[in-house]
């Protein structure tokens, strides 16, 4: 704003046609200096053609008009230099352009709109492609303003944050400086570098005549890594291994469970050299790598590649395996849900000895689910009513990243059982990977658009920043098989013999999971789904695509182990209160429950992120399950509202048996967690017995006829609701007196004598247990976590006697 010139034509500048097209973190601006004489320099972030112009303007933009603020050539000072490349120029290349003249240290600038002027009170440089009337931005620096990116204040040196730049991150307001440049602090990695720049913490500052900050010093460069250091077979060159900024070189044989873990910038293994990632470790690439030598993965490492553009290489020398092994089973015919993590592996290759009409894909889109199998009744099931939906999975066929394979063991398998194992060979899957996610608009509510999808990657991925970022067509649970039953006839489904759908284990995001039985893998699955692992998913509205990235992969030491692995080795922390329920029998029923009181949740359905049915529950021999209001599915997860869960709670529980046999029956807590189930008791009501049971105390065994008995059970918290027999008997004949230090004195009458006191918290759980022989006795009580407990006194007349107590 050096020159005051008002030209009232409106002008839009245009820009030549032949020319790289940027988006916003293409360029970076790196410097200025408004003291005469008045500079400035960017930074290109990407690689551009011959041609290509950016203009530069310290003209503000309007947020209300949608418009540069002053408009017309020359308008109020305020002019536009438009920078041309001459040749193809790497990314990494910086330009200073010097202002009056108009002048650049590279390729040519010339003065588009007149007045182009940096004002040392305060002004702004806006840079965009395109023309003044329809402006693409692609980055912004504000100085010199107390104000900072504006839409009130109207002045020419003043500027609202231009459409598509974010503030802070794009837009960058340095505050009231009249000159500044980059400190060089980072000068390597395309995304680094624009982070860094747009720092204004990595900034020198200056004010006043002869201050200028030197600009063009910086030696930028786009490569991500800065040097390489190399392992020899014992030691990193470095003396310390590598990091983020770091190439590695592999020139001799390292395995991670003896030489360690490591992250670093790009990899390299060369000829004749093995780099082993062992269970329970992991490789962290951030970039490129080349494989010369060898890499294997084996079952529960993790080995992770970060850059979405990142390459991996095989040459003819080289050789990448991801090792896989499966959970015990007891039968060749036992399935296992695979997806590749390797880029053209076929079903042949790893899967010879199986035979041929046991490997299988899911078709998706020939799901129909609208009757009962063998039925017209308009009853969904869970099962294809025409049984079209596998599909053989031939030989010949590439495995598809991010389908899902199901797949038995070879006949040979031992009929005493054991372990699979197998191997995927070829280049790792690293980037974006798509799926397609079906649906059917043929199919009956409830009934879900089951898709079949895996991993495709050689780490785990968290299934909650998978469905974060697809939850417009899939819905937020995943299925996941753990076989735990042979098939049978009895169970719903195409062939004459069927799996049991009971055999699923459920992740939903919103509200936890359950396990099936024993029998199968035992592991309760978390937010990780493991390398090599297929798993369903339900699709939504008319589908889609779902995409896999490498933001959802995970490089640690136990993401990669919770399905091959009989225990999660993950542990959060959680302000939710989870309950889990076991239904079991004397003939070997089993299934569980969840009912998650979580923030997120209603009371009502929320869909699969927080409330996920039984699969064919018809068909099971036998299962509990929970019920939402005015829905007649019946949930094996179901979230609630946190603030529900009071001492007036009640969850409805319903129970089915398809079972002819006398069988004895039983209801167990399984698990709970939070506040809330760790101070109260869990009672069951059964509501056709007219009972109620403590399941903190003990489980409950019960018999039942068969059919269909929605409304049989509730779980309830308030302790009055418990049989007078069961809770608070007599408690008249026996006095609890708090004394000092936490002693503690129970009392009866002078002709009895107690022979035990064992003291419970509220859920039933035994924390002392003290021997007496007299009317009275005085114990301490110093490890109660809550002043309210029980005191369960036995007498030597075998009478129990029990009450609740607060202690001071």
């Amino acid at each position: 704003m050096k020159k005051i010139t008002l030209i009232l034509i409106l002008l839009a500048i245009n820009i030549s046609t032949s020319q790289t097209i940027l988006s916003v973190g293409d360029i970076a601006i790196n410097g200025f200096n408004s003291r005469n004489p008045d500079q400035f320099s960017f930074i290109l972030l990407t690689s551009i053609d011959a041609g290509t112009s950016i203009n530069f303007t310290d003209n503000g933009w309007d947020n209300t008009t949608n418009d540069f603020r002053y408009t017309g050539t020359g308008a109020f000072g305020e002019g536009v230099i438009t920078w041309t490349s001459t040749s193809y120029l790497p990314c990494g290349t910086q330009v200073v352009i010097d202002v009056d003249p108009v002048n650049a240290s590279i390729a040519n600038a010339v003065e588009t709109d007149s007045n182009f002027g940096l004002n040392n009170s305060g002004d702004q440089i806006l840079a965009f492609q395109g023309n003044t009337t329809t402006p693409n931005f692609l980055y912004a620096i504000n100085f010199g303003s107390t104000t900072g990116w504006t839409n009130t204040t109207i002045t020419t040196n003043t500027s609202a944050v231009p459409p598509g730049l974010a503030d802070g991150v794009s837009a960058i307001n340095f505050g009231d400086f009249d000159n500044g440049s980059h400190d060089c602090t980072t000068e390597t990695n395309q995304a680094l570098l624009f982070a860094d720049v747009s720092n204004s913490a990595n900034w020198s500052f200056t004010n006043g005549s002869g201050s200028h900050s030197n600009l063009g010093t910086c030696s930028y460069s786009c490569e991500p890594c800065s040097n390489t250091i190399t392992w020899d077979g014992a030691n990193w060159n470095n003396g310390v291994g590598p990091d983020s900024t770091l190439n590695a070189i592999i020139n001799g044989d390292y395995t991670t469970s003896v030489d360690g873990s490591f992250t670093t910038c790009s990899l390299t293994v060369n000829a004749g050299y093995i780099l082993n990632v062992s269970d329970g470790t992991y490789v962290d690439v951030n970039n490129d790598v080349q494989v010369d030598g060898t890499i294997i993965v084996q079952t529960t490492a993790n080995f992770k590649q970060n850059d979405d553009a990142a390459t991996f290489t095989v040459s003819p020398t080289g050789l990448a395996r991801v090792n896989k092994t499966t959970p015990f089973k007891d039968k060749w015919y036992y399935y296992t849900y695979w997806s590749s993590p390797v880029d053209g592996e076929t079903i042949e290759s790893v899967f010879p000895d199986v035979d041929g009409d046991r490997r299988f894909w899911f078709e998706a889109a020939n799901f129909v689910d609208e009757h009962s199998v063998g039925t017209t009744n308009g009853i969904p099931d869970d099962i294809d009513d025409d049984g079209n939906d596998w599909q053989i999975a031939y030989g010949a066929n590439t495995m598809i990243p991010g389908m899902g394979y199901a797949v038995t063991e070879p006949r040979s398998h031992s009929a005493l059982g054991a372990q699979g194992y197998y191997t995927f060979e070829g280049a790792f899957n690293t980037g974006d990977k798509t799926v397609t996610i079906s649906t059917n608009a043929a199919n009956i509510a409830p009934a879900q658009n089951w898709n079949f999808i895996g991993n495709p990657y050689p780490s785990a991925i968290d299934f909650d920043a998978f469905y974060a970022a697809n939850n417009t067509v899939i819905d937020g649970a995943a299925y996941l098989w753990s076989q735990a039953t042979p098939p049978d006839a009895a169970n719903a489904g195409n062939q004459n013999l069927n799996f049991s759908k009971n055999d699923y284990a459920i992740y939903a995001v919103g509200s936890g999971s359950i396990t099936t039985s024993p029998g199968g893998s035992g592991t309760t699955p978390n937010q990780y789904i493991p390398s090599g692992q297929g798993f369903f998913v339900a699709g939504l509205g008319a589908g889609g695509t779902a995409t896999f990235t490498n933001a959802m992969r995970m490089a640690d030491v136990s993401s990669n182990t919770q399905f091959f692995k009989t225990t999660s080795t993950k542990e959060e922390t959680s302000t939710a209160n989870r309950l889990w329920l076991n239904l079991t029998s004397d003939n070997g029923v089993f299934n569980q429950i969840l009912i998650a009181y979580v923030d997120g949740a209603t009371n009502g359905m929320d869909g699969l992120t927080y409330d996920a049915p039984r699969l064919s529950i018809s068909s099971l021999p036998a299962v509990l399950y929970s019920s939402i209001e005015n829905e007649s599915t019946k949930f094996a997860i179901q979230g609630k509202h946190s603030s529900s869960l009071t001492t007036n709670e009640v969850i409805k529980l319903g129970f089915s048996s398809n079972i002819n046999q006398p069988t004895i029956y039983t209801i167990s807590l399984a698990n709970f967690e939070g506040e809330f189930l760790g101070n109260n008791m869990v009672i069951l009501k059964d509501n056709l017995l007219n009972k109620t049971h403590n399941l903190s105390d003990t489980d409950y065994s019960f018999t039942s006829e068969t059919g269909v008995f929605n409304n049989r059970f509730e779980i309830v918290f308030n302790a009055t609701v418990l049989n007078t027999e069961t809770f608070n008997t007599n408690t008249n004949k026996l006095s609890i007196i708090n004394l000092e230090n936490n002693y503690v004195k129970f009392s009866v009458s002078s002709n009895e004598t107690i022979k035990s006191v064992k003291i419970l918290d509220l859920v039933g759980r035994e924390i002392y247990n003290f021997s007496g022989n007299s009317s009275s006795e005085i114990f301490q009580l110093n490890n109660l976590k809550n002043k309210i407990y029980i005191a369960k006194v036995e007498l030597e007349n075998g009478q129990v006697l029990n009450k609740k107590a607060i202690k001071n």
